[in-house]
C-alpha cells in the first residue's frame, strides 16, 4: 500500500494469503503472454534434449493469441522446432465444419499450425463434423489417445465469464471427461459477435473434461481485462465449487494464473488489502493519498454511512486503525474531511476549465473564461455520445471549439436488413427524382441486394455491402454529434486501416494508423483531447485506438512539436462500466434536461438501437446503459455525502493511467 502502482502488494507474499492459486500479475497482457510462450519453449527444448515428445494441451479464443504469435516468431527467428510436439486442443463447437472461419480447427491452423513445422499427424482437435451417434466413441478415443502418449505435459487455459475452462460450464463435475456439452447462454452471447449474431452460435461443443485437464502435469491459465476480474477473484479466492469449474484448479499441484493488472483488480490485495491478516501489523504499510481515499470510500460503502459521518469505531472495527493513526492522528474527522474534499474537488460543471468569475443563474451553460480547441476521439461511431454526450454539449455551450474524430467505421456492426433498407431508399430516390437516369447506380443497388440475399451463414460482407454499412454509421454519427452542438465541418471519419479488414479479426495497429491520427492532431491543434481509455472493449478496438493516439503523441513529443506544451488528455470509459471513484480526475454533472438530450443523441444511431449487432453480455440498449451508469455514479457520490446530481460523466487523466500502467 506504500506505492500507488501496486508494485509493493504484488511482490510481498503477505498480501497473497487469501489466494489459493499462485498468480503472476503483469502490467499488460503481452507480458504475461511472453512469459507463457517462454515456458512452452523451454519445455519443448528440454524434451528435445531428452529425445522424447512434448505433449501440449492448447486453448483457443483471444486470450492465447499472443502466445501463439510469439511461438511462431520463435520458430521463424530462433529456429524453435515443433517436430517433437504433440498437441490436443481443449474443445470445438458442435456441429461445425472444419473450414468454418469460427471453428477452432480453422483458428488453430490460422493462428499457429500453418506457421510452424509441427507434423500434421501430431495435431489433435475435437471433430465438430462427426455424426452425433459417433460422438461418444470419439470422446472415448480422444481420452485414450492422450493417455497413450503419456498424458499432457503442459496445459494452456483461458477462463470464461462463467468460470468455465475449456467448455466445462457451471455444474461440470471434477470427474468429467471428454464429452459433448450444452453451451451456457452467457458463453454463446460472448461468442455472438464472432458468429455475426447469437442465432448463428452453435448450442453444443465437444470439450475435454475437468478430470482430463486436471491430469496435466503443469497448467497455465490466463485471463485479461476488467471483464474477467470478478470471475478471476472468485476462482483464486473463492470456495471450490462445480458452479465455477475453474476453482477446481485450486487443488492442482502445479498451476499458475497469469493476468494483467486490470484482471487482478478484484483480488483482495487490490480491493481491500487492509482486511488481510497481518497487513496492519506490518510497519511498512503506509497510507498515501491514493490508498487513504480508496480505503475511506470502501469503508463508507461497507458501513453505509456518508464519509463525514464515519467515526473512530468504524475504522477500528474494519481493520483501518492504522489509517486512522497515520492520516488523522487517531481522529476520524481529519481523515474524513481530507478525503471528502479530494472527492468534492473533482466535481465541476466546466470540464475544460475556465470557469467564469461572475455568478449567473445558468450555472452549466455560461460561457467559459477561455475558449479552447478540443478534439474528442471516438473509437466506434457512437462512443462519443454514449460516454460523454452531455459533456460534449456542455463544452459547445461554454464556447469551446469542439471537434470529433471517429477512428473506425464500425461497418461490421450493422445488420443486413438495415443495409437493405438504406440501399432500397437510395434506389427509390434515384427512380423518383431522376427516372431513366443513373442506371449504373440502380444496377449497383440491385447487385448489393443480391450480395446480401445470397450471403451464407458465416460468410463475411462483400466490400460493396461494407461500404453501405460504413456510410450508415457515418451519417448516424454525424447526426448525433451535430445534435450536441458540434459543427458539421468539425466532424471527421478516419476509417483507420487496422479496422478495415472486413472481418471480426482486425490487424495490429500500423504506421498508417498513427500517421492519420497524428496529421489530424497537428491540423486541429487541440489544447485538450478526450479519448476512450476503456480497455474492456470485447474485441480490443478501444485498446488499439488508444495505443494509436499515444503513439501519435509520442512522435509529436519526440519532435518537440509546440502543440505538446499545453496539451492535456482526459480519458472516458466505454459503455461497459465507469471509472473507480478513487481514480476519477473530473466528474461532470448533468442536469435532467442534459441527460434527456444525451439520450436523444444516442437515438440518432438508429442502426444500433433496439438490438445492436454486438451487444455483449449486457442486453440493455446503449442509451439505457449510459443513463443507468451516469445515474449510478451520481448516486454513489450522493451516498458518500457529496452533492447529488441527476447524472455524472467521469474522466481520468492520461497521466494517471500511465501511472497505473494499465496501457
Amino acid at each position: 500500500m506504500s506505492k500507488n502502482n501496486y508494485s509493493y502488494i504484488d511482490t510481498d507474499p503477505l498480501f497473497r494469503s487469501k489466494e489459493k492459486i499462485p498468480s503472476v500479475i503483469t502490467v499488460a497482457p503481452i507480458q504475461s503472454s511472453l512469459m507463457v510462450a517462454r515456458e512452452i519453449r523451454d519445455l519443448i527444448l528440454k524434451t528435445q534434449k531428452e529425445g522424447i515428445n512434448c505433449v501440449l494441451g492448447l486453448a483457443t479464443g483471444s486470450t492465447p493469441v499472443a502466445v501463439y504469435k510469439e511461438l511462431i516468431r520463435m520458430h521463424k527467428e530462433e529456429g524453435l522446432s515443433f517436430k517433437n510436439v504433440i498437441t490436443f486442443n481443449l474443445d470445438e463447437y458442435y456441429p461445425i465444419p472444419k473450414e468454418h472461419n469460427q471453428s477452432y480447427n480453422f483458428f488453430m491452423r490460422d493462428r499457429l499450425f500453418n506457421h510452424i513445422d509441427i507434423p500434421a499427424e501430431n495435431i489433435n482437435i475435437p471433430d465438430g463434423t462427426i455424426p452425433k451417434e459417433s460422438v461418444l466413441k470419439f470422446c472415448e478415443d480422444y481420452e485414450a489417445k492422450i493417455e497413450s502418449v503419456g498424458g499432457i505435459d503442459f496445459q494452456l487455459l483461458g477462463i470464461g465469464r462463467t468460470g468455465h475452462i475449456g467448455f466445462n460450464e457451471p455444474g461440470s463435475s471434477l470427474l468429467s471427461k471428454t464429452r459433448i456439452i450444452n453451451l451456457d447462454k452467457k458463453t454463446r452471447m460472448d461468442a455472438a459477435s464472432d458468429f455475426m449474431g447469437l442465432q448463428h452460435v452453435p448450442k453444443y461443443a465437444i470439450t475435454m473434461g475437468v478430470s482430463s485437464v486436471m491430469k496435466a502435469k503443469k497448467i497455465a491459465i490466463m485471463g485479461f481485462s476488467e471483464t474477467k476480474a470478478p470471475i478471476i477473484a472468485s476462482t483464486i479466492e473463492g470456495p471450490v465449487t462445480s458452479e465455477c469449474p475453474a476453482t477446481f484448479l485450486q487443488t492442482h499441484p502445479n498451476c499458475t494464473f497469469y493476468m494483467d493488472l486490470a484482471a487482478a483488480e478484484k483480488l483482495t490485495r487490490h480491493v481491500a488489502p487492509w482486511t488481510i491478516k497481518g497487513v496492519n501489523s506490518d510497519p511498512d504499510m503506509i497510507y498515501d493519498d491514493y490508498w487513504a481515499k480508496k480505503a475511506v470510500i470502501w469503508l463508507s460503502q461497507k458501513v453505509n454511512k456518508p464519509i463525514l459521518s464515519l467515526i473512530e469505531s468504524d475504522y477500528e472495527d474494519n481493520d483501518l486503525l492504522e489509517l486512522l493513526n497515520q492520516v488523522g492522528n487517531g481522529h476520524a474527522g481529519k481523515v474524513n474531511l481530507q478525503v471528502f474534499r479530494q472527492l468534492q474537488s473533482t466535481i465541476t460543471g466546466w470540464p475544460a476549465g475556465g470557469r467564469p468569475d461572475e455568478s449567473t443563474n445558468d450555472y452549466f451553460n455560461q460561457k467559459a473564461k477561455v475558449s479552447k480547441k478540443i478534439l474528442v476521439f471516438s473509437p466506434h461511431p457512437d462512443d462519443d455520445v454514449i460516454c460523454m454526450g452531455g459533456t460534449m454539449e456542455k463544452l459547445v455551450n461554454q464556447g469551446h471549439d469542439v471537434h470529433v474524430a471517429y477512428q473506425t467505421s464500425g461497418n461490421i456492426a450493422v445488420f443486413d436488413h438495415d443495409a437493405s433498407r438504406f440501399n432500397d431508399f437510395f434506389r427509390e430516390f434515384l427512380l423518383s427524382f431522376a427516372p431513366g437516369k443513373y442506371q449504373e447506380l440502380i444496377d449497383l443497388t440491385n447487385s448489393i441486394d443480391d450480395q446480401i440475399d445470397n450471403r451464407k451463414i458465416g460468410e463475411y460482407d462483400t466490400l460493396d455491402n461494407l461500404k453501405v454499412k460504413g456510410l450508415i454509421r457515418r451519417v448516424e454519427a454525424r447526426s448525433a454529434a451535430i445534435s450536441t452542438g458540434v459543427k458539421k465541418q468539425n466532424i471527421y471519419s478516419l476509417d483507420l486501416p487496422f479496422y478495415e479488414t472486413g472481418t471480426i479479426k482486425k490487424d495490429p495497429m500500423g504506421p498508417k494508423d498513427v500517421k492519420i491520427v497524428k496529421e489530424l492532431i497537428t491540423r486541429v491543434q487541440p489544447e485538450l483531447i478526450y479519448a476512450a481509455g476503456d480497455l474492456t472493449d470485447p474485441h480490443g478496438t478501444h485498446r488499439v485506438c488508444l495505443q494509436i493516439i499515444l503513439a501519435a503523441l509520442d512522435e509529436l513529443n519526440a519532435e518537440n512539436h509546440p502543440i505538446m506544451e499545453k496539451l492535456q488528455v482526459l480519458l472516458y470509459r466505454g459503455a461497459w462500466q465507469e471509472w473507480e471513484i478513487e481514480n476519477i480526475h473530473i466528474s461532470c454533472p448533468l442536469s435532467p434536461e442534459e441527460m434527456e438530450r444525451k439520450k436523444f443523441a444516442i437515438f440518432r444511431h438508429q442502426s444500433q438501437k433496439d438490438s445492436a449487432m454486438f451487444p455483449g453480455a449486457d442486453k440493455r440498449e446503449f442509451w439505457q446503459r449510459a443513463q443507468d451508469r451516469n445515474i449510478k455514479t451520481a448516486n454513489l457520490y450522493r451516498s458518500l455525502g457529496l452533492t447529488y446530481f441527476e447524472g455524472l460523466e467521469c474522466f481520468v487523466s492520461l497521466e494517471w493511467l500511465k501511472t497505473q500502467m494499465k496501457i
